[in-house]
């Protein structure tokens, strides 16, 4: 009784002095009115809404950051990130849906910002509303187009994101390949990675890594935040008061926010969501019909698919989970090829009764398309565990080498696309793998736990 009553008051005292420390910081926010003189706006549904915006402003960054990390390009002051945050009504999940910021839109008739002129409601790319009218002009088109009423609007740079990774002391990505882009610097081997922020800001503004363009960027800019949210929670960021504030003053200082949205709020959430867990957190893109839409006079847009968004977003204002019921699995390592994608014919290669079936049976369980019927090898007295493949199947076999530890790799010309595993002596077991990208669901979905490192 006396150990649970100390935790209560060290709980409770820890809720009064973080609102207490909290206090004060909203005066260092640079407040916006994006929902002002707002009419026939979406019913509110459950939960909370967030329009989380990211622009490429870099008015705050050194000559030297600027060099370092390729930010010398000129601003188009637009939007160059656009995700819509739903938190549940009982703070216990976290939905984000990235919208392309090429997405074909219709802003409504509005005035513009920087020249006065008076607008019909006519089509642009979406990241063009920020341009003409800026954060009100934004909110509009969003809930125009997914019918969700926003409840704050949160606005970030290049400055403010840099220094909000590194408050929290950096964040770590896994790569199973090699990343590069020319275009941003980014440069990162395969393996994990401690990120600093302006590390951070390459990764997830690279557009040039593979033939993904910018929905491959959605995608890592997702998994980064799943893993901002496994350090922030992993950390105890949620749980110190004090670091809680040093967090919370780094972001609320160099962003620009709602005058609904401030410290007491960002305290309430914190106080709510100290359970969160990188599985809490859910993400997904805006299904898509067509990536280059063509549009006189705007170029090539991406077009919606329409009934799957109109389901997608009729979710989010019921505040049902996106992603489909799972049960708990053990942690597994990302692989480059999905499991369910290679196809892999065991033999035994020793003596021991029965090994091929256990091992044909452990790769199935993680994913893999066994053939289901393993055999005997010519020779029984192999020692160390062969993937034998056909080197046009490369990836499936690194891939396959990561489910079995310290197996030998060996290229056999015209195999085919059935990769071959000898068992020797050495098996141990299977390690659990997945894809890297391991989307799921009717509306392509992952949650966190899934794209963070093992």
């Amino acid at each position: 009784m006396r150990v649970a009553t100390t935790l209560s008051v060290v709980v409770l005292g820890s809720g009064a002095i973080g609102h207490a420390l909290m206090t004060g910081l909203d005066t260092g926010i640079d407040r916006v009115d994006p929902f002002r003189d707002m009419k026939n706006r979406p019913e509110a549904g459950h939960g909370m809404n967030v329009l989380l915006v990211g622009t490429d402003g870099r008015d705050k960054i050194t000559q030297e950051e600027k060099q370092k990390y390729r930010l010398g390009g000129a601003p188009c002051h637009c939007t160059d990130t656009l995700m819509l945050v739903h938190i549940s009504e009982n703070r216990e999940r976290a939905s984000i849906v990235s919208l392309p910021r090429d997405s074909y839109a219709e802003v409504p008739a509005h005035t513009d910002q920087n020249t006065g002129e008076r607008h019909e409601a006519h089509p642009v790319k979406l990241n063009a509303a920020y341009a003409e009218g800026g954060p009100h002009l934004t909110v509009r088109t969003v809930e125009h187009m997914t019918k969700v009423k926003i409840d704050h609007y949160l606005e970030v740079d290049f400055t403010s994101f840099m220094k909000t990774v590194d408050a929290v002391g950096g964040v770590k990505i896994c790569t199973v390949r090699p990343m590069n882009d020319s275009y941003t610097g980014l440069s990162l081997p395969a393996g994990s990675h401690q990120l600093t922020g302006g590390q951070a800001l390459q990764y997830v503004r690279s557009r040039h890594i593979d033939g993904a363009s910018d929905l491959g960027r959605m995608q890592r800019q997702q998994r980064f935040l799943a893993a901002l949210i496994s350090r922030v929670t992993g950390t105890g960021v949620m749980l110190n008061p004090v670091k809680f504030r040093q967090v919370s003053a780094t972001l609320l200082g160099s962003v620009r926010a709602d005058r609904g949205f401030g410290t007491q709020e960002m305290f309430t959430l914190g106080q709510a969501m100290r359970g969160f867990t990188p599985a809490s957190s859910e993400f997904t893109s805006v299904p898509v019909v067509d990536v280059s839409h063509p549009v006189k006079g705007i170029g090539s847009t991406v077009k919606w698919d329409e009934p799957k968004a109109t389901k997608l977003f009729s979710a989010l204002r019921d505040d049902r989970p996106l992603a489909p019921y799972r049960p708990k699995r053990q942690r597994a390592a990302p692989v480059d090829v999905a499991p369910q994608q290679i196809r892999v014919h065991v033999e035994n290669g020793t003596a021991i009764d029965g090994l091929g079936g256990r091992v044909d049976k452990a790769l199935k369980a993680t994913g893999f398309n066994t053939t289901g019927s393993p055999g005997n090898a010519a020779s029984r007295d192999v020692r160390r565990t062969v993937v034998s493949y056909d080197p046009r199947w490369n990836r499936s076999a690194q891939s396959l080498a990561v489910a079995l530890p310290g197996a030998e790799l060996r290229a056999v010309k015209g195999q085919g696309p059935t990769l071959r595993v000898t068992a020797g002596t050495d098996f141990k077991g299977v390690t659990p793998v997945r894809a890297e990208d391991p989307y799921q669901g009717e509306f392509g979905v992952v949650t966190g736990d899934q794209v963070v490192c093992p």
